[in-house]
């Protein structure tokens, strides 16, 4: 998402996140240089929004504890009535998860993702020529498969490749009560169980990230009156999940971390690919990442980060912060943040012999509990973020406090106010919320300045709900500070006979 998609308090987080990895790289998978960057804070991804990842989720999977469960989520800010032409995946990109089982710093198991298009009738401009009511509905006139590609790796080098998916269909755009009546079905048959145990999913989602943007607005309203609402309510995301077996994706049960991030590499004129989004850690490039490096973050890897690290043991939002609300900023270097987003958190999701590099790193051994704490290993909940990340992690109010220095005994309780997502996540895979409706869309303005971001309901939050809002923020003076430093570190959000299913 961009940085105008992400509250300030995460960005911190994520630019901190973003430095301070040794070089250790194999030129075989190694990116190409390209001009862009994870989420639209960066100046090329963001004309490029099918190739933008803007989440990566990973958690162990809380109805199936043996399983673990990674999501990757692209194209921000969809608008569910943005027809004739809805969302789909880039039929032109290698949607690649890599994930580090032993803590080198590079990939040794690589889950790729490529798409097809299909078009029944292009003599119409119609999406669905009727009411869809299945995947391989006739009515549906343009849909989607994918394939999924296992590459082992050793040093980068591939060393055996396998179709665990072919030709799946993808779930398409809500369209809107009138042309997909019972969405719900549609969602349940774009689950696929795989060979060997799991399940996949490629569809599109409400977007499960939730924060308040309007730290834009001279960091909300002037006055710390305009917090408390999701600014990417009634948006929508393409996601990628993938549930497979714990053992299949670990070392070994001594070792149980595994770290990971997200590339999607975009072919060029001439037939190469070249690597123009990356993502590990939520909100890394947004803030923390200088503007003249943006892109070039985005086009590296991992075992490349070291030139990136004194952004993070320095941020400069945390300088920011105390220069303009005079709320000191802890002592540099921040070796508290290089722990959460470089390396992990020893006796948590630190594995053995680490080599620094930014990805989301989750201790699979730590099992889900029944009842999570949206402020994750904060509260004492180490299931949650930054043990992975899950979709219940309110992880800018979690990033915020630690940039403001909760780890190094600087206790604080800052946030924006949003604790939740608008929408209720699934309690089995693929957990994601069903995505808005088109349909949606008429209730969007129902007065002058209400818009859909504001909530769509035609109701501005009360004077005294701001004023709540903004007097809990500020209690005790330095949580004014903290609250305003985590807003700005936010993001800188029938089928033919011949397609084949498995």
């Amino acid at each position: 998402m961009t940085a105008f998609t992400r509250s300030l308090g995460a960005l911190v987080s994520c630019a901190l996140a973003a430095g301070g990895l040794t070089a250790a790289g194999v030129a075989a998978l190694r990116p190409e240089t390209a001009q862009a960057s994870s989420h639209r804070e960066a100046p090329l991804i963001s004309g490029q929004p099918q190739y933008d990842t803007t989440d990566v989720y990973a958690f162990v999977s809380p109805d199936k504890p043996d399983t673990t469960t990674m999501v990757v989520n692209m194209l921000p800010f969809e608008d569910p009535a943005g027809g004739p032409n809805f969302y789909k995946f880039a039929h032109d990109a290698r949607y690649d998860l890599h994930v580090d089982n032993d803590g080198d710093g590079q990939g040794d198991l690589l889950f790729r993702w490529t798409f097809k298009d299909h078009l029944r009738n292009g003599d119409t401009f119609l999406y669905n020529t009727g009411p869809v009511t299945s995947l391989e509905d006739q009515d549906l006139n343009f849909f989607q498969t994918y394939d999924i590609e296992l590459i082992h790796l050793k040093d980068q080098h591939a060393v055996s490749r396998k179709k665990i998916a072919k030709n799946q269909l993808v779930a398409p755009s809500n369209v809107g009560k009138a042309s997909m009546p019972t969405y719900q079905t549609l969602r349940d048959q774009a689950v696929y169980q795989l060979p060997g145990g799991g399940s996949t999913f490629a569809g599109q989602a409400d977007d499960p990230f939730f924060l308040d943007l309007r730290v834009f607005d001279l960091l909300y309203g002037g006055d710390m009156s305009e917090v408390g609402q999701d600014s990417l309510k009634g948006y929508n995301v393409q996601s990628l999940a993938l549930q497979l077996p714990t053992k299949t994706l670990t070392e070994s049960e001594s070792q149980p971390v595994i770290g990971l991030w997200s590339t999607t590499h975009r072919k060029t004129a001439n037939g190469d690919w070249a690597q123009v989004s990356r993502l590990g850690s939520p909100l890394v490039n947004e803030v923390v990442i200088p503007r003249k490096d943006k892109d070039k973050f985005n086009a590296s890897a991992p075992w490349d980060d070291g030139q990136f690290l004194k952004f993070v043991q320095d941020p400069e939002l945390a300088r920011l912060v105390e220069q303009i609300y005079k709320i000191k900023a802890p002592a540099t270097p921040r070796d508290d943040l290089v722990q959460v987003f470089l390396t992990g958190v020893p006796k948590l999701n630190q594995p053995p012999g680490v080599r620094p590099a930014e990805m989301l790193r989750l201790n699979t051994s730590i099992k889900p509990t029944a009842s999570p704490k949206r402020l994750g290993v904060l509260d004492g909940d180490n299931a949650g973020f930054p043990n992975g990340r899950r979709l219940t992690d309110d992880v800018l109010d979690i990033s915020l406090q630690a940039v403001e220095g909760e780890l190094l005994g600087k206790k604080n309780d800052l946030g924006d106010a949003v604790d939740e997502n608008d929408q209720k996540f699934g309690g089995s895979f693929p957990y994601l919320a069903i995505p808005n409706s088109g349909s949606d869309a008429t209730a969007a303005k129902k007065s002058a300045g209400d818009s859909l971001l504001n909530g769509g309901d035609g109701v501005s939050p009360s004077s005294d709900d701001n004023m709540l809002l903004a007097g809990s923020a500020a209690a005790g003076g330095g949580t004014v500070l903290l609250l305003t430093l985590g807003f700005v570190w936010w993001r800188s959000h029938r089928r033919p006979a011949r397609v084949r299913r498995h």
